[in-house]
């Protein structure tokens, strides 16, 4: 299956291109020394996903304002590095700043470096195929039409509503969907807004590509060709059924660590989510479909902090609708008119029934006549 080239996120190359607090990347070096119990550059690279030159230029900030020392021992086992300790100072301020905020590790990527990312990994830039979408959905007997209408639909990147009968099949073909897109992107392990941290990267909704390791005896080093601070991952999928409530479409603050978890549909930027069995939801689907009027018209959502403040995020989402009501039964006018594609998903015809049945006569190893 072919796969499109994202382009990958630059590395960081000083602390002043980073776009973040100062002090707040500092807070975090030294809370991640004191959880993690780090001692060298290399580990603390490793540890805060940026360059090592960058890292050491955060260590000499944080030696410059008598919060950390050197040991004084060079490492044997680790390539005669210098070694360093939080100072009384250091250990003071990492426990301060914990109070603050448990978030330590990844540094985060500020929301404006990654709205630049998003757009240049963007679900509309690829173009499916209608080879792709047979691949992904050989398994299926659909009728050829539904593909005429599925390529397009998914190429727009837009939003579809697929309703019919119950057991025709609307799952399996947003699965199908998703599997047809086929190509990686990137996803942050966590990004910065207004001094906050969002978590982002989720291993429950996004699956990690294989990560290269470096041979410490090459000479060219690959894996630092792209910011740590990302994951590079299938496109993601997130699929909500009954479940599904507006709630779960905000921000998740955690009042213990003091950080934020994004909301589903943040998650599943750059790839599908896939709202099964609308009008099954505690809430009533108008307002559920109220909820991604904006976000379906302007590629942008609106969030809200804890504080109230509410800051735009991209929206750069599949959204795919399936649900086994009519349309008009559960939908007014105006927000029919936002969804983009709605495709019928009829019953099979009586040549297509056969083929099916013979399908699973044939695994259930049932002998068939005419």
């Amino acid at each position: 299956m072919e796969t499109s080239h994202v382009i990958a996120p630059p590395a960081p190359r000083s602390l002043e291109g980073m776009k973040l607090p100062q002090v707040m990347m500092r807070d975090i070096l030294l809370k991640t020394i004191f959880r993690m119990n780090l001692e060298t550059c290399t580990e603390l690279s490793r540890a805060i996903c940026l360059p090592i030159p960058v890292t050491q230029e955060l260590i000499d900030l944080a030696r410059d304002q008598k919060l950390l020392q050197s040991t004084g021992t060079l490492h044997a086992n680790s390539g005669g590095e210098m070694g360093y300790q939080l100072t009384d100072g250091g250990k003071a301020r990492a426990l301060d700043a914990l109070t603050q905020s448990e978030y330590y590790g990844a540094m985060p990527v500020p929301l404006d470096v990654y709205s630049e990312q998003v757009t240049r990994q963007s679900i509309r830039n690829i173009q499916v195929t209608r080879d792709q979408l047979t691949g992904a959905m050989g398994h299926l007997i659909l009728p050829d039409e539904l593909l005429d209408h599925l390529g397009p639909a998914v190429s727009a990147g837009r939003s579809i509503l697929m309703y019919g009968p119950p057991g025709n099949g609307k799952s399996s073909i947003s699965n199908g969907i998703r599997d047809a897109l086929g190509d990686k992107i990137y996803i942050p392990r966590a990004i910065e807004y207004s001094g906050q941290v969002i978590t982002v990267y989720d291993p429950i909704v996004h699956s990690a590509a294989e990560e290269q390791v470096d041979d410490p005896n090459s000479l060219r080093r690959s894996s630092n060709r792209y910011d740590t601070r990302y994951v590079l991952c299938e496109r993601p999928t997130v699929i909500t059924g009954g479940e599904l409530s507006l709630a779960m479409l905000d921000l998740v603050y955690n009042p213990t660590a003091r950080t934020y978890q994004a909301p589903l549909q943040l998650k599943s930027t750059g790839g599908i989510f896939i709202v099964d069995d609308l009008g099954r939801q505690s809430e009533p689907p108008q307002s559920l479909v109220n909820r991604w009027i904006v976000p379906l018209e302007e590629n942008k959502d609106i969030l809200a902090l804890q504080s109230g403040e509410k800051f735009e995020v991209p929206f750069d989402t599949l959204v795919i609708f399936s649900t086994n009501f009519h349309p008009n039964e559960i939908f007014d006018q105006a927000a029919l008119r936002r969804i983009f594609f709605k495709i019928k998903i009829d019953g099979p015809n009586q040549a297509n029934f056969l083929k099916i049945f013979s399908l699973v006569a044939r695994a259930k190893q049932l002998e068939l006549d005419e």
